[in-house]
């Protein structure tokens, strides 16, 4: 019993300091292992809905759009989350391109620098694949036509980050500029 008191504390202690690390609740601005960039004025900063969300925002869907978009920064533990690589074959199976297509088509990589952190963004679009919840082999998958991804794997020393920016094709277009800007204004 004493023994699974100290354990219960010992993951408790663990989760406190991985959420510290990853910079805690959204005020507008975030701080990613001591770099800061203001998101834009129109996201709405939400309550991370689980443990390794360590952001979350609404982003707002686009005229004519059914749904709002989602940003979500995702810290697994340092060290944790997989490689570059898989992370981008995991990305990449959440979509189906359209018909006559490849999802090498629909999708785009892309090297980046901020600071001193090197960034890999891929964009892709086409049928989201959604499923909830995520990791769960069983878990319905929801079928999301014309949608997007600006999904970006963030290297830094006490990292990595996950940054996913998901929703209706339009309204992540509408916000792409804003996404990037706040990328690159990480100081």
């Amino acid at each position: 019993m004493k023994y699974s008191l100290w354990l219960i504390v010992a993951i408790v202690v663990g989760l406190m300091v991985s959420r510290t690390n990853a910079g805690g609740k959204g005020d507008g601005e975030v701080t990613l292992d001591g770099l800061k960039s203001k998101v834009p004025a129109s996201w709405k900063s939400q309550k991370p809905s689980n443990k390794f969300r360590a952001y979350q925002f609404l982003v707002p869907k686009a005229e004519g759009d059914k749904k709002d978009a989602e940003l979500v920064i995702f810290f697994f533990g340092e060290g944790s989350g997989g490689t570059v690589e898989e992370n981008l074959k995991r990305w990449k199976d959440q979509f189906r391109a359209p018909e006559g297509k490849t999802i090498n088509d629909v999708s785009t990589v892309k090297k980046m620098k901020v600071g001193n952190v090197d960034l890999t963004y891929l964009d892709i679009h086409g049928i989201y694949l959604s499923k909830f919840p995520p990791f769960d082999p069983n878990a319905k998958v929801t079928r999301l036509p014309d949608y997007r991804s600006l999904s970006v794997y963030w290297a830094s020393e006490k990292g990595p980050y996950f940054i996913r920016l998901t929703g209706p094709a339009k309204t992540v277009g509408q916000h792409q500029k804003g996404f990037d800007d706040w990328l690159k204004n990480f100081k």
